[in-house]
């Protein structure tokens, strides 16, 4: 009997193990990279819904869309009701409040949005804005753009912030 609670004790404590492992979220780099296959998704992470701490000067690349019409007035993320007419934008990792410059590579055109959503998650993208910022830099509603992104503000401390 007493065999029996050891094992039970060891297979317990390795089914714990396993549980915990498995609901660490895997280390990331601080700057986001496309996805080996163009073509696949990319595979989603405990790392797609946090936030990263961006630097100024911080630059990435990638495609650029518009957000659809039909998710005027609904929340973002952020917990703020979307608005085409606003320059906002949503990034997979950026920081809500972010302050983010986006170039249009084809035309040099380019817009300051602040980060309040989530998003895009389709692969090669990088960024989704609203209306008046994607036309700003010549994207219109139905068509993506490649872009970079530049880093211009960092987002403000949260209360709980030192």
């Amino acid at each position: 009997m007493r065999a029996l609670s050891n094992t039970f004790a060891v297979l317990l404590g390795i089914a714990i193990a396993t549980v915990s492992l498995a609901q660490t979220p895997p280390t990331t780099p601080a700057t986001p990279t496309a996805p080996a296959s163009p073509t696949a998704p990319a595979a989603p992470t405990a790392a797609s819904t946090a936030s990263t701490a961006a630097k100024s000067g911080d630059n990435m690349e990638g495609l650029a869309a518009v957000y659809s019409d039909k998710l005027a007035g609904h929340k973002t993320a952020s917990g703020e009701v979307f608005s085409q007419n606003k320059l906002t934008a949503a990034h997979p990792s950026l920081a809500f409040g972010t302050k983010v410059k986006v170039t249009n590579t084809k035309n040099n055109k380019t817009v300051e949005v602040r980060i309040n959503d989530r998003g895009p998650k389709q692969a090669g993208r990088v960024i989704d804005m609203s209306s008046a910022a994607a036309t700003q830099i010549g994207i219109g509603k139905k068509s993506t753009a490649p872009v970079k992104l530049e880093v211009v503000g960092e987002a403000p401390a949260t209360k709980g912030s030192k």
